[in-house]
């Protein structure tokens, strides 16, 4: 779940829970809240929170926040007050985190796109598409997984690159926004005695 606040649109906070893929989407308001879904399937995709701050009083800011999993249950209580059946989901995992490419192939559709198997911490490594001209077996880099948002505001969701399933993305230090980043087409190159599965914090483990 990706939650996103911006004061210059009003006091809402927006939870987004699953990929629309470009469907056509509506949306039912009841009270304070407002669940967007799929037209054809009936699907949630995100909800409105309406007069957020009367809830959660420490929301600032704008662009993406951290809800705790008091917050949450904060807001599943709403949900149910307002009618909704549906119940949020707190997600402390984090997003971007040290990856190490543990296996890798060309893709067969590409000239240039691998095939990577990614240790990423958890029981199983994971699949990921990725591009970059420096992608090799053993490089410790930073993966943005389903969940995570860019800095330019891009939401990470499972995928496809050319018909190979992609489980998020390799970053670049330009694509994290990384203060003096290079204007090249490379991952983050990190150190190899990083473990695979760590919260990435670029003030400690890059540098450009």
């Amino acid at each position: 779940m990706i939650a996103t606040y911006n004061t210059n649109v009003g006091d809402v906070l927006m939870l987004i829970t699953a990929n629309d893929r470009g469907e056509k989407v509506n949306f039912e308001r009841k009270g304070k809240v407002a669940r967007i879904f799929i037209e054809e399937t009936g699907a949630t995709v995100a909800w409105n929170i309406f007069e957020a701050k009367s809830l959660l009083t420490d929301l600032s800011g704008n662009g993406q926040v951290k809800l705790s999993s008091d917050d949450v249950e904060i807001l599943n209580k709403e949900l149910g007050k307002s009618g909704f059946s549906d119940v949020l989901v707190h997600d402390s995992q984090p997003k971007f985190v040290v990856a190490e490419i543990v296996e890798m192939q060309d893709h067969p559709d590409s000239d240039h796109l691998h095939i990577c198997k990614v240790n990423v911490g958890f029981a199983d490594p994971v699949q990921i598409v990725c591009g970059a001209p420096n992608a090799s077996l053993g490089l410790k880099t930073v993966a943005a997984l389903p969940g995570a948002m860019m800095p330019n505001g891009a939401l990470i969701f499972p995928g496809a690159l050319r018909g190979v399933q992609s489980y998020g993305m390799l970053c670049s230090a330009r694509e994290l926004e990384l203060p003096d980043a290079p204007d090249v087409r490379r991952i983050i190159e990190l150190s190899s005695a990083l473990a695979a599965g760590t919260a990435f914090y670029s003030e400690t483990m890059w540098q450009a």
